[in-house]
């Protein structure tokens, strides 16, 4: 049996297993990871674990740290208020504009998961506080932080530009940043439509705990929330002004927190959501893993020989949709791109249309837990039933890996093949 088949077979094992029964998927990856790379692919236990998400695992706890200091001095209650306050007590509103400023913060060049990792904590507190679904909450925070991803002065932008400026190809950035947005906004308003009012999977008593919540919040900050605040912003402009590291920074900021307000912050490391670091960890390992003994890049070619350059545009697309649930879609974009050069150079199908298909198939699907942004949406979740939570992201994202590629293959390739 070739290493890619057993790869790809522990993967989708140690997946229906770590779904179906109670135990952590993350454990499960660490133990393939070691197995399946030193029995099967040969590597070293320095290369298996160079694969781990150092900067994911700091990232995640810093922002869950930070917030859960946040909640426990009463800044998130005030400004869940006068979020409330802003759309003038129409809190069916509040996902709209968090798809809105996700997407703004994008467009103008904050990398996807650093907008998601700002937003994503206070829209799961709007959930909890206003009784929204949270699933819809953090899909479309997501969603909002692609839909300007691939404008030209964003990460994932410049990056697909870049990688096609070195080609004899030709796309418009226009085109790129239109298609993105497009789809992601008909997606959020499907979610939306479908999802909005379906109850949400809390945990026994979490309803009763957020009407004991006073929810008319008002008046001005005290000194901590002051603080807090001035924290939050210099995060905002660390991360996206001086291109510093977030997870540090948000560490950082915890610490100075709590060290200003012990006694109340004693328990605030019990807001980082351990089991989901475990399971996103874990798994990210596995795929650097098939990365690294090059499974990834040869699915990708098995793909890219397979016939009908629109039939293997599908295919593509769907390859890098299932892959990227798993994976970074920044490393996706930049190993699929370049595969798909000879098929667009030797066929009519357009060069935009397929780049563009591509590039959202890659990053629509990043609801994933698997991934950064759906990682942090999972984490940033408050009284809900985790496990049923998590089973929800994972429907949800299902759907979306299902639908997806299809839909982005069938608007931007198949009008001009």
């Amino acid at each position: 049996m070739s290493a890619e088949v057993i790869s790809i077979g522990a993967l989708l094992v140690m997946f229906v297993v770590g779904t179906v029964l109670p135990i952590n998927l993350g454990i499960l990856a660490f133990v393939a990871t070691f197995a399946v790379g030193t029995a099967s692919l040969g590597l070293t236990e320095d290369e298996i674990f160079e694969g781990f998400p150092a900067k994911l695992f700091v990232t995640i706890v810093g922002v869950t740290y930070l917030f859960s200091v946040a909640r426990r001095n009463g800044t998130i209650d005030w400004l869940v208020a006068a979020g409330v306050r802003l759309v003038r007590g129409k809190v069916e509103l509040i996902p709209w504009v968090l798809f809105l400023v996700a997407a703004l913060l994008t467009a103008f060049g904050t990398f996807t998961p650093a907008a998601v990792a700002i937003l994503a904590p206070i829209g799961m507190n709007f959930a909890y506080r206003y009784k929204l679904n949270p699933l819809v909450v953090g899909m479309m925070v997501i969603s909002g932080g692609h839909a300007g991803a691939f404008s030209p002065l964003a990460v994932s932008g410049a990056l697909v530009l870049g990688l096609v400026d070195k080609t004899d190809l030709q796309v418009s950035a226009v085109a790129l940043f239109s298609a993105s947005f497009v789809i992601n906004l008909v997606l959020s308003i499907i979610t939306y439509a479908l999802l909005a009012k379906r109850p949400a999977p809390l945990v026994e008593g979490a309803a009763e705990a957020a009407d004991d919540e006073d929810l008319a919040v008002s008046g001005r900050p005290d000194w901590r929330q002051w603080l807090t605040l001035a924290c939050l912003v210099a995060l905002v402009v660390g991360a996206l002004g001086f291109q510093l590291e977030i997870g540090f920074l948000a560490l950082a900021a915890g610490a100075l927190l709590a060290l200003v307000d012990m006694k109340r912050q004693e328990k605030a490391v019990d807001g980082v959501s351990w089991s989901t670091l475990l399971l996103v960890a874990g798994m990210m390992t596995y795929i650097a893993m098939l990365e690294k003994a090059g499974i990834i890049e040869e699915i990708s070619g098995h793909a890219a020989g397979l016939g009908a350059p629109v039939v293997v545009a599908l295919l593509l697309c769907f390859t890098v949709a299932i892959t990227s649930a798993f994976a970074s879609s920044t490393a996706i974009l930049t190993a699929i791109i370049p595969i798909a050069v000879p098929l667009l150079l030797s066929s009519h199908l357009s060069a935009a249309g397929l780049i563009a298909a591509l590039a959202v198939s890659t990053t629509i699907v990043d609801t994933s837990p698997f991934s950064t942004n759906g990682a942090l949406v999972l984490s940033n979740a408050r009284g809900v039933d985790t496990r049923r939570f998590y089973r929800q992201v994972i429907g949800y994202t299902g759907g979306i890996v299902a639908l997806g590629p299809v839909v982005a293959w069938g608007a931007l390739v198949l009008p001009w093949s």
